[in-house]
């Protein structure tokens, strides 16, 4: 069992209907150390894609996005939430759905930094339904970008996200897969 496998065990808390909080660990307060880890087995999967840029979503997909990327030195992008007044007004925007949120939540670029031609490997915190990933997706192929790789920290397989990111046709890695919270147990994929 792999260092996230039994962080989640240890401290994440099943809170029902799909939800896994991780706050203490990634997505309130951040293990810098686990994010470092972490970083460097995304880096060594995709050692091989030719990324030159990593995009994610704030604010979650940040610690793990920014991990990888200085073990692939390479820059990070993150799609806002809402558009500061220093972004130019012409901007790549999409709308994804956010389970935690419980809405649609916009995700931004500027067009300042995410250029034709960039091969865009995608970091983010889950992978659930991939509505957020695919947003993302969007963004970059507006951009005129190629998304060449999809990592994410946790998985929850049972919500279908790896199926509605098959037509993206790139490898998608996650470390930990979780098959299961029925019952408020937590239950990885063998």
């Amino acid at each position: 069992m792999n260092e996230l496998q039994q962080r989640i065990l240890k401290e994440g808390k099943v809170l029902g209907g799909g939800i896994l909080k991780v706050d203490s660990f990634v997505n309130h307060q951040v293990d810098p150390a686990l994010m470092d880890a972490c970083g460097r087995e995304f880096a060594k999967r995709f050692a091989n894609l030719g990324a030159t840029k990593i995009l994610t979503a704030e604010i979650s997909g940040i610690a793990p996005a920014l991990a990888t990327a200085i073990h692939m030195g390479l820059p990070v992008v993150y799609a806002r939430k809402t558009k500061p007044i220093t972004m130019p007004d012409q901007v790549y925007l999409t709308l994804a759905p956010s389970h935690t949120k419980g809405r649609m939540v916009e995700l931004i670029v500027s067009p300042e930094y995410l250029a034709n031609g960039e091969r865009v490997l995608v970091i983010d915190d889950f992978l659930a339904s991939g509505q957020t990933i695919l947003g993302l997706v969007r963004l970059a192929e507006a951009a005129g970008s190629k998304i060449v790789g999809i990592g994410t920290l946790i998985e929850k397989i049972f919500e279908g996200g790896r199926d509605a990111l098959s037509s993206v046709g790139v490898p998608i890695e996650s470390i930990a897969c979780i098959k299961s919270l029925d019952d408020g147990k937590i239950t990885f994929v063998d």
